[in-house]
């Protein structure tokens, strides 16, 4: 079938922008004002979570004391506050912004709404990368971790996650055409291979690195540092500066790789920075804060309900959305049960399995599945 002589045109070769006008349509002005007040709302949960709890510190004191006015905190709230608290609440919105927006990018890189790197495959990859360089860090990949220092838990991770996406898109993929039922399928059988490998390290780790693994698999916040910040924030936030130019590239590809093609979108390009952009980010963000999973399938679907499609506004408004609320179930994980701490995977898991389940059931006819 012939494409329309509009989008043939080298005159035209960007009329993915007029797409996400069109997909957009009167939902413009709405996706603004979310993105407005999604800004707000991310003040609000850092705040909301640097200033609650054991510390009787309130939000007034706390930016009464970041601008030198009077009324300051005392040493015991200024250590808990600057020390623990705060470098909790910038890595949890740097996690759960790295999640939302890869999952964002994956489903409208795959066109269906399941992809997510959770479900396919991708977070077990990188799990597997940083569960190595805990376990032969002092041997095998000594080397590796004098090599990169404090980065290098986030790259073996980075690593682990990009050879599965790689696999995963190799696979699902067929004559420029990507099959959800495989690409699901193949998901599992990468995730299933992917835990035996990582079993087996935790099969010869000490009883130190047991330890450790137990609660990193089941995903916390409690050993957020400056120091993880340093190792894992540079690495999620350059995989942000290639969003505003993926943005109009994706509105046109879920047309189909074709169509996007003769609109003038460099389509392999596009898949390239794509896989390695959501290899980095969830590399990173599963090194510092082990599995955390359902964000990047939660958000997306949330947003794409309230805002529309488009990819221009989806990808800011996921990053803000899944940052707040990783913020908000990292309060919940360190409160509900206090002075104990629940992993903050539970939480997230229990939220987004029913979620999932009912975009699952909502979808099913859609997807043959």
């Amino acid at each position: 079938m012939a494409l329309p002589q509009a989008m043939t045109q080298p005159g035209r070769r960007f009329a993915m922008a007029e797409i996400g006008e069109t997909r957009a349509g009167d939902r413009t002005r709405l996706a603004v004002l979310a993105i407005a007040l999604l800004v707000a709302g991310s003040a609000f949960a850092m705040l909301f979570s640097v200033t609650t709890g054991t510390s009787d510190a309130s939000i007034l004191e706390v930016i009464g004391n970041v601008t030198g006015s009077e009324g300051a905190l005392s040493a015991r709230d200024r250590i808990i506050i600057f020390d623990i608290r705060l470098p909790r609440t910038i890595l949890g919105f740097l996690i759960g912004a790295s999640l939302a927006v890869s999952g964002t990018v994956m489903q409208g890189l795959f066109r269906n709404p399941l992809a997510d790197p959770g479900l396919v495959g991708v977070s077990s990859g990188a799990s597997l990368g940083a569960v190595a360089m805990i376990v032969l860090g002092s041997g095998l990949a000594a080397p590796f971790q004098a090599f990169f220092g404090i980065y290098a838990l986030p790259v073996a991770a980075f690593g682990g996650g990009l050879v599965t996406t790689l696999l995963l898109y190799r696979i699902a993929t067929r004559h420029g055409q990507t099959s959800v039922a495989t690409m699901l399928l193949a998901g599992i059988a990468l995730g299933a291979l992917t835990l035996a490998l990582t079993g087996l390290l935790i099969y010869v780790a000490n009883d130190q690195q047991l330890r450790d693994l137990t609660f990193w698999s089941m995903g916390s916040l409690a050993g957020a540092t400056w120091t993880k910040i340093a190792a894992a924030g540079p690495i999620i936030l350059l995989s942000f500066t290639a969003l505003p130019f993926m943005a109009r590239g994706l509105n046109a590809i879920t047309l189909g790789e074709a169509a996007a093609f003769h609109m003038g979108v460099p389509v392999q390009r596009l898949k390239n920075v794509a896989i390695v952009g959501v290899a980095a980010a969830t590399g990173a963000s599963v090194a510092v804060s082990g599995g955390i999973g359902f964000v990047g399938i939660v958000v997306p679907h949330i947003l794409r309900m309230a805002i529309g499609p488009d990819h221009r506004f989806l990808l800011p408004a996921a990053a803000l959305l899944g940052g707040s609320l990783l913020i908000f179930a990292d309060v919940l994980a360190r409160t509900l049960v206090a002075p104990a701490e629940l992993p903050i995977g539970i939480i997230t898991a229990a939220v987004g399995g029913p979620f999932f389940l009912w975009i699952l059931l909502r979808q099913r006819s859609r997807l043959a599945l």
